[in-house]
């Protein structure tokens, strides 16, 4: 399926695996335009899907603003040697599924919702041959589960990609209980194609990042809500006394808080622990619209950034 370009993965005494150059991207949000950013700068072919018109509008100004920042960042850390940034004409738009046929490894950057990434990955299985891997950027539902929605569960696997995705060095990788072995050498070598390493890890709800990171987020946003301290303190207090460069409300705001609050909804389904019903600021900040950075207002108040077109 399309071409493919050999890479030498450590994890098996220097074999080589064969690393597809045609990558599929579901999702054109923030974080699927991020990872097709990562995926265009290692040189590969790139094609986003989302059904969403207005996400597929805005997804190519998003990705040359990213590409922008990142030339930038390049040139203040010449010395370094930077990585090459992405080239945005290897990333092709569409709201078709059927778009994939070709792609060797799809990462599936879909709404944290279960019955959307059912959907996604049901329609997926029909579409890709047998070979091509599901990669799935999931922050909490299970693996097992979201395998369980194909008919190739041994080409599943859980590539928790961090938000900014072209910034952040490391991607969980979570492997299912079925996830093969050839699987997991093939995702840690295109991930080594990104200069990314992954940190593997076994099949749980919120896996380790967000088991622990989304009940920090949900007791600041409590210790908020009671008063025991204002959002800039509470952010304070983790970047002076545990050097955290940002704190966990900024954090929030930066994950968006919709999807803070959709992760603690599956953490709550899955381990049925009260700890992760969100609390009731958080519910009311996302009722309000007021999501974080994207909408410009959350915890905190941000300058809306309006895409450059295409």
């Amino acid at each position: 399926m399309g071409e493919w370009t050999d890479t030498t993965d450590s994890t098996d005494s220097g074999a080589a695996v064969p690393v597809p150059r045609t990558i599929g991207v579901v999702g054109a949000g923030t974080m699927g335009v991020g990872v097709a950013q990562c995926f265009a700068a290692a040189g590969h072919t790139v094609v986003v899907v989302d059904p969403v018109q207005e996400a597929l509008r805005s997804a190519p100004g998003r990705l040359r603003d990213g590409v922008r920042a990142a030339r930038l960042l390049r040139r203040r850390d010449a010395a370094a040697g930077a990585a090459p940034t992405a080239d945005p004409e290897r990333v092709t738009w569409s709201g078709e599924l059927s778009v994939l046929a070709d792609a060797g490894f799809v990462v599936e950057c879909a709404p944290e919702k279960e019955p959307v990434k059912e959907k996604v990955l049901r329609e997926l299985d029909a579409v890709c041959g047998p070979e091509t891997v599901f990669a799935s950027c999931t922050s909490c539902i299970p693996v097992a589960r979201l395998a369980s929605f194909t008919g190739r569960p041994d080409r599943v696997i859980g590539t928790h990609f961090m938000n900014p995705a072209p910034l952040k060095d490391a991607v969980e990788v979570v492997r299912g209980p079925e996830t093969a072995e050839r699987t997991l050498r093939l995702t840690l070598a295109v991930l080594d194609g990104l200069g990314k390493h992954g940190l593997v890890v076994r099949d749980a709800p919120g896996f380790v990042t967000n088991r622990v990171l989304m009940l920090t987020l949900n007791e600041a946003a409590t210790v908020l809500d009671e008063g025991t301290a204002d959002a800039d303190t509470v952010d304070r207090v983790f970047q002076d006394c545990f050097g955290h460069p940002t704190g966990p409300l900024r954090t929030a705001d930066l994950i968006g808080l919709d999807t803070v609050r959709d992760s603690l909804l599956v953490l709550l389904e899955h381990t049925g622990d009260e700890r992760f019903r969100p609390c009731p600021l958080l519910s009311r900040l996302v009722a309000d619209g007021r999501t974080g950075r994207k909408s410009g207002h959350g915890f905190f108040s941000y300058p809306v950034r309006t895409p450059r077109p295409a």
